[in-house]
């Protein structure tokens, strides 16, 4: 019977007697959570990845020993006791690892060397603030109260669809959302450049719009209120094995589960028959057949090449042919230089710092879209990511994608003369900072907009998609909840992720676990989800072989 069960993905009709399948494309975090929840729920599945890694985004690659971390800055649901927990229970993705969090989310320091600690205590925080600018009293101990206010408002809106939400569990959400509700009104009326306005500091002004490392420009002052409150109760904490360690954990425990993942399997066209999706054609020409197909890679590749845009709506032009335009839409696309040190890292140094260029330095970073340049202690998140006696560095900044894409594909020679250069500012950048950090550098590689593109599929090189709180956000919570995540005219299809979902890891994976509630209406299954009982302490060996990103590291001029 199993033979006949593996082979019945290559006819058009089922063998009798056997589950239904579900063919997901994609194995970002969304596609490994929505093939997890449909084994759970009875189905039988198989997942068809371009790439020779899971995760998509959230992922890694190593270089001389060096391991560079490219996703998780902070994981809402590391605590347990929460919802977003719950998820990431019961996919397995914590399975065996510990936790590291920090007392700060974020510094941020301008070109003379004045700086801003964001602690997530918000009692020190305060202390902090008035020290540095005792006449913004006022905005600081405004900033502050909220603060302590969001530290006692749980909600986590990721285990049920939104359409699907019994009336206990509605009443259960007015129950958190009523008390708080002028709160939450008044904090997500107001954008954060608006508030960051009235202080009377300039260094203040610059730095409350970096707290999320660099400005996202749009955002209002929910978000950071959130996720500093998360923070502080432990619940943004950084899991051991980071990104590709915890697309791993999800991949072990779909595979426990039962389910099958296919790598170097790129999906040409999704198969329609009557308005109904019946399968997938890969690049190779091999067809395999379901009673349903999820999408959870790139939306604009899905609607318009695995499907040839023939089932489009008002939702969905309205994101891809009006607001994709629009400047703002999609979160900015990163440049990453990741610098390998001989020797640790100075200890009393912030995790995670955002330097506020002056304008000569400002002119000097390729590609740029802000005057700032994030710099992280990589090694000190997460054992592994180094040598014994080494340590890895971040550097990123939110840069162009068409400048990085055009260049690479008009002039392969100058595309890499300009990732040289960003490797040439990185080390002056930090020589300059702690004198002597260049001679102790081991490795440089970069890693721009047009790479991740090419190796993820995202539009426009784009890490998180839909910009959050923009009205990009409003269309896809519609699709999510009113579409039930589905294209208007056809049948047995879904799409989870990013594009549909909005941004952000949590979100990634509550979709998976929304799609599967939907189709499970629809093929006749009760929903079904539990905790992974994985036990086993997590070791580096689990990340499996690990590629290299590029045949040649950016080191900088010497190499030029």
């Amino acid at each position: 019977m199993a033979d006949e069960e593996a082979s019945d993905w290559t006819l058009r009709e089922r063998t009798p007697g056997t589950a239904p399948r579900v063919i997901v494309v994609g194995a970002g975090v969304a596609g490994l959570s929505t093939g997890c929840y449909a084994q759970m729920s009875g189905a039988r599945t198989r997942i068809f990845e371009k790439h020779v890694l899971p995760g998509g985004c959230c992922t890694a690659w190593s270089r001389e020993g060096y391991l560079f971390d490219y996703c998780i800055e902070w994981l809402i649901g590391t605590a347990p006791g929460n919802d977003a927990h719950q998820v990431w229970a019961e996919l397995g993705a914590l399975d065996g690892k510990s936790v590291t969090n920090f007392e700060l989310f974020n510094k941020v320091e301008d070109e003379h060397g004045r700086s801003v600690t964001f602690y997530n205590d918000p009692d020190r925080l305060e202390a902090h603030l008035l020290e540095l600018s005792p006449a913004d009293a006022p905005h600081i101990r405004a900033f502050t109260r909220d603060l302590r206010r969001f530290l006692e408002i749980e909600l986590y809106p990721f285990l049920t669809a939104p359409a699907l939400r019994t009336v206990r569990e509605r009443a259960q959400t007015l129950r958190t959302v009523l008390p708080a509700f002028r709160l939450l009104w008044r904090t997500a009326a107001t954008p954060m450049h608006v508030f960051a306005d009235r202080f009377e500091d300039p260094l203040l002004r610059k730095a409350f719009r970096n707290i999320f490392f660099q400005d996202p420009e749009g955002f209002p002052l929910l978000p950071y209120l959130f996720n500093m409150a998360a923070a502080h109760h432990n619940n943004a904490g950084f899991p051991q094995g980071g990104s590709l360690g915890l697309a791993r954990s999800v991949e072990e425990r779909y595979r426990g589960l039962g389910g099958t993942l296919t790598y170097r399997a790129r999906t040409e066209r999704i198969l329609v028959e009557n308005d109904r999706a019946v399968g997938v054609e890969l690049r190779n020409g091999k067809r395999y057949f379901a009673e349903h197909v999820v999408s959870a890679c790139d939306g604009h590749t899905t609607v318009y090449g695995l499907l040839g845009g023939r089932y489009t709506g008002p939702r969905i032009d309205k994101l891809y042919t009006d607001l994709l335009h629009r400047p703002g839409t999609l979160f900015p696309a990163v440049v990453s230089a990741f610098v390998g040190l001989r020797g640790d890292l100075e200890p009393g140094e912030a995790h995670s710092t955002t330097h506020l260029l002056g304008p000569d330095d400002a002119d000097h970073l390729p590609g740029a879209l802000q005057n700032s340049l994030v710099v992280q202690a990589r090694s000190r998140y997460s054992g592994g990511f180094a040598p014994p006696g080494h340590s890895v560095l971040h550097c990123t900044y939110f840069s162009d994608y068409t400048h990085w894409k055009e260049l690479r594909t008009r002039d392969r020679k100058e595309y890499r003369r300009r990732k040289r250069e960003v490797a040439d500012f990185v080390r002056d950048f930090l020589e300059r900072r702690t004198p002597g950090t260049a001679d102790r550098i081991d490795v440089m590689e970069v890693a721009t907009p047009a790479t991740t593109h090419r190796y993820t599929g995202n539009l426009g090189g784009s890490i998180l998609a839909w910009k959050a709180f923009s009205e990009a956000d409003d269309v896809a919570a519609r699709l999510v909840g009113r579409d039930r995540m589905r294209l208007p005219g056809l049948a047995g299809f879904s799409m989870a992720g990013q594009w549909i979902g909005m941004g952000g890891l949590i979100r990634a994976a509550s979709t998976g676990r929304f799609a599967v509630q939907y189709l499970c209406r629809e093929l006749g299954l009760e929903f079904r989800a539990w905790e992974s009982r994985g036990a086993e302490p997590w070791h580096p060996g689990k990340l499996g072989h690990l590629p290299q990103l590029d045949r040649r590291p950016a080191r900088g001029s010497e190499d030029s």
